[in-house]
């Protein structure tokens, strides 16, 4: 996953970005709630940890900003014991779920991973394309019981597929997903991960077709998806 965590307190922000990282989400910090709402609504990002007290703009400012603009990604409020009164205003805002400090960063993970999965319409961290198994908490996949040996990226390739088989996802949101807006991939990256990926898809009933000028599909070819 793609992770905005806007949080002024530097030592949980680094913890946060650490746990999170090390479990292969890519995360993006901001320390105020300026810089955390352009990014929020600017940015391609998955899921957006927000804290309610942040210089600059509140949580409040930053999540009405990002709903009157129209921006669908979800979000998860930090809140303290004694704001547990503002999490009923900023779920009446449009934040998805929140967590009290003090936290355990797995549960966190946990709930941005159950965040993210009812944002795609997904109820199960499970996908099933024909014989291909993705499962995105444990970010590891099998093709008609065989595991399949991925590389970081590649695993989000084919999460981010598997997420949305049957339909088109564009090389320009696969290129934000794998690389970001600061990072050093390019175009021709995306396309070698993809080739990476279909050729280790080969063995099963599963593909990855090409669309010319729009993007990439995969489906299974008996059309199966759970």
């Amino acid at each position: 996953m793609r992770i905005l965590v806007i949080e002024d307190s530097i030592d949980i922000a680094e913890a946060i970005d650490a746990k999170l990282s090390r479990a292969g989400h890519h995360v993006t910090l901001a320390e105020d709630g300026i810089s955390g709402e352009e990014l929020a609504i600017h940015g391609e990002f998955d899921v957006v940890v927000l804290d309610i007290n942040l210089p600059g703009r509140s949580g409040f400012d930053v999540m009405a900003h990002m709903r009157g603009r129209n921006s669908p990604t979800p979000v998860l409020v930090i809140t303290a014991r004694n704001q547990l009164d503002d999490k009923i205003s900023l779920l009446d805002l449009g934040a998805d779920d929140y967590i009290v400090k003090p936290f355990d960063i797995g549960e966190l993970e946990a709930r941005l991973r159950a965040v993210t999965r009812r944002h795609q319409g997904l109820s199960k961290s499970l996908i099933r394309v024909g014989p291909l198994e993705v499962d995105m908490s444990a970010r590891a996949a099998q093709i008609a019981g065989r595991p399949l040996e991925l590389g970081r990226r590649e695993f989000e390739v084919l999460e981010m597929l598997a997420a949305h088989a049957g339909s088109t996802v564009s090389k320009d949101r696969l290129y934000v997903k794998l690389f970001g807006h600061d990072d050093v991939g390019t175009p021709n990256a995306v396309e070698l991960l993809v080739s990476r990926v279909r050729k280790k898809l080969e063995s099963g009933d599963v593909e990855i077709v090409t669309h010319r000028g729009a993007g990439y599909v995969l489906r299974s070819k008996a059309g199966t998806v759970t």
